[in-house]
This record gives structure tokens, C-alpha cells and sequence, in this order.
């Protein structure tokens, strides 16, 4: 079946079953291989993208569900004001060990600034709660949202 998906900014043509995870539209069909494959049931964050600016488990959304509506990957979130905030905080703060769960992590926090540009630290926890970081950077990832947010205070 085709479907016609947005997807940051670009609208697309796919022809997949409507049950085919958005996931493995993107990395399959698209060719966007930064939202990651972690454990396929929506526990470990790795394949966070935003729905309509909505953290969402993209291996459990099928594409069926998506609609009309605008999807955002890593590949596109450094080009909105929160996420640009959150990487360079990322970088600044040398947040990224291994890497893999990076980009998911990355999509939760941008989401989180965009919503609350001054999130207290049970805002980070209850955002970031679904995101498994097996090295274990839980710490420097909290203190880059922070550092993202007092940049939101002084404009940029």
C-alpha cells in the first residue's frame, strides 16, 4: 500500500504494508539510518522521533497511524531551536560515550525544551525516563538539558 509521509519538511511516497513500523520506513525504505533498531518494544528510546513534535517510539508506530502528520529525526533537529540548544549542550559537555542511544536521547530532550524551556529535575526525569543509556552518561545528559535551558533564558 502506498502512503505519502512527511518527514522532516520532505514529503514522501512509500509503498509498505500499513503495519510496517515507522522505524523501518525511515531506515529501510528512506535511507535515514540515524534514528536507531534498541529492543523493538518501545523500552529503550534508541528509535525516538518526534510526531508533530511529540517524542514517539517509532518502532512500535506503524505507518499506518502517521497520517498527515510531521515527522522529525535527528537528521533535521539540530535545525529547530531546541534542538540546536541540545546538541551543541551535548557537545559542549562531551555527553555522547558510546553513541548509540545518542540520537534517541537527543529527540527526548529536544522535545522536553520545546515544550518547557525550564524543566525542574523531575521534568528531565519524567521526560528522559524511557531512554536507556547503557554507559551510563545519565548524569552529563542531565546536566545538557540544564545547560540547554539556561541558554533558552538568554536567547540563544
Amino acid at each position: 500500500m502506498a502512503f505519502v509521509i512527511k518527514v522532516n519538511g520532505n514529503s514522501h511516497s512509500v509503498d509498505v504494508d500499513g503495519d510496517t513500523p515507522l522505524l523501518w520506513v525511515l531506515r529501510d525504505v528512506l535511507g535515514m539510518t540515524g534514528t536507531k533498531f534498541g529492543c523493538g518494544a518501545a523500552l529503550c528510546g534508541a528509535c525516538t522521533v518526534h510526531v508533530d513534535g511529540v517524542a514517539t517510539r517509532s518502532c512500535v508506530t506503524p505507518i499506518d497511524s502517521v497520517g498527515s502528520s510531521e515527522i522529525t529525526t535527528i537528521e533535521a533537529i539540530g535545525a529547530t531551536a531546541a534542538g540546536a540548544k541540545i546538541q551543541k549542550a551535548w557537545l559542549d559537555l562531551e555527553v555522547v560515550q558510546c553513541g548509540y542511544c545518542q540520537s534517541g536521547q537527543i529527540m527526548s530532550a529536544s522535545a522536553l525544551l520545546a515544550s518547557n524551556s525550564h524543566p525542574t529535575d523531575a521534568d528531565i526525569d519524567e521526560a528522559m525516563s524511557g531512554n536507556i543509556c547503557r554507559c551510563g552518561t545519565y548524569l552529563r545528559i542531565r546536566d545538557a538539558i540544564k545547560q540547554a535551558a539556561q541558554s533558552s533564558g538568554q536567547g540563544g
